[in-house]
This record gives C-alpha cells, sequence and structure tokens, in this order.
C-alpha cells in the first residue's frame, strides 16, 4: 500500500465523537453547608454588622447571588448561623447518653462536655456575644431555635430527679439556675480570660489552669446538687 492509499484510508475513516463535556452539577446540600460555615466564622469575627456578604461569598467560594438565593438576606443568614450553631451544642449533649449514666456522673459528663464545646467551639461564645448585643432580636422570631430547647431543660430535670430519688441530690434544685450556672462558670472564664489573666498574672489557657478550672467547675455544680 503506498502512502497516498494510506493516507486516503485514514481520511475515509470518521472522526471518533468527542463525547460533550457535562456541566458539573451542584449539591445544594453541600454549597448551604460551605457557605453557613463560612458565615460562621465571618460573622464570629466581625458580628452581624461588619460582616460583608462578599466576604462570605468567597470564604465559601459561592457567590452574593447564591447566597441571597439560599437564604434571601445577610440577617437571615445570621439566623441560620445561629440556629445551626444551638442546633450543634444541643445534639452533641444527645450524644452523651446521659440518661444511661448515675445521676451524679451525668451531671460530671454535662459540665466536662460544656466545658470542652466551649474550648473547641470558640465562634460557638462570640456568635452568643453577638446575639446578645442584639437582645436576641434574631432568635425570638426563630421557631427552629425555639424547637432546639424544648427537650433540654426536661432532659436536665430528669437527672435531677433520678438523683433526689436515688438520694444523692437534694429536692428544690431550680433546673434552668443550675443550667445557667453550669454555662456560666466555663464560659465567663473563656470570654474573659485576656483581661482577668491580667489582674491574676496568669495564663488562663495553660493546660494545668484548665485542668484546675474544670475540676473546679465539677466540684461547683456537685456541691450546688448535693444534699
Amino acid at each position: 500500500m503506498t502512502p497516498e492509499t494510506i493516507r486516503q484510508s485514514r481520511a475515509s475513516k470518521p472522526a471518533e465523537a468527542v463525547p460533550a463535556r457535562q456541566p458539573r452539577q451542584r449539591d445544594p446540600e453541600v454549597t448551604r453547608a460551605r457557605i453557613l460555615e463560612a458565615a460562621k466564622k465571618e460573622f464570629a469575627k466581625l458580628g452581624l454588622a461588619g460582616a460583608r456578604v462578599e466576604a462570605i461569598a468567597t470564604r465559601s467560594k459561592a457567590n452574593k447571588r447564591m447566597i441571597y438565593h439560599y437564604f434571601g438576606s445577610k440577617e437571615e443568614l445570621f439566623v441560620a448561623v445561629l440556629e445551626d450553631a444551638y442546633a450543634d451544642i444541643r445534639s452533641a449533649e444527645l450524644k452523651l447518653n446521659l440518661d444511661h449514666l448515675s445521676p451524679e456522673d451525668a451531671i460530671v459528663a454535662l459540665t466536662t462536655h460544656t466545658w470542652n464545646y466551649y474550648l473547641r467551639n470558640p465562634e460557638f461564645m462570640t456568635l452568643v456575644n453577638s446575639e446578645n448585643l442584639h437582645k436576641a432580636r434574631h432568635v425570638k422570631k426563630s421557631q427552629r431555635f425555639h424547637d432546639l430547647h424544648k427537650g433540654f431543660i426536661s432532659m436536665l430535670q430528669g437527672i435531677l430527679d433520678r438523683g433526689v430519688e436515688a438520694g444523692v441530690f437534694r429536692s428544690g434544685v431550680d433546673v434552668r439556675q443550675l443550667h445557667i450556672t453550669m454555662a456560666a462558670i466555663g464560659y465567663y472564664y473563656l470570654t474573659n480570660r485576656f483581661t482577668s489573666g491580667v489582674i491574676f498574672d496568669i495564663d488562663f489557657m495553660d493546660k494545668a489552669a484548665l485542668k484546675s478550672r474544670l475540676d473546679f467547675n465539677i466540684e461547683t455544680i456537685l456541691r450546688l446538687v448535693r444534699p
């Protein structure tokens, strides 16, 4: 076969079809979660007033149009971030399976978990601070926020009731006051660690200092509930 014949034979073969590139499909849930995570960091750092949708779009590799499509406005995005933040701490508490522990062990576990959660999620505390500056006007309008907390107080009350029945807790402990104290003794320590560190001339985030504080928190809560 001559070179000319070979060329003609090749030219006569139909070109192989190149498969059309399929448009990349977006997973709405993944995109939404990415936006929420980026917004959490932005709101925690700068608050509602200081946060910029453009910065959230850049962080989340989304665009402003997409953010408004999913959340409607910057304020509604802020509400969604707050809802997710509280949903996370409440769901983490459920995973402790406190009903399977003795009343005292359950109180210790919950106090320890609350402390460790604050340490691992500093954005949670700054988001709470930010919403309190707004006098909770955003979460007041959120049905999801209200629903998230319906079972928590009854869960803690159940632990107290079991402790009273077992004779290890005293009766008459106000469950709401107990929860406020349980949260506050860790929350205040961490949110005021810099100014308090200057006052007391210690590093509040030193490993030994953190352990000492957790031990004190547990002892304080147990003293409140014991006979």
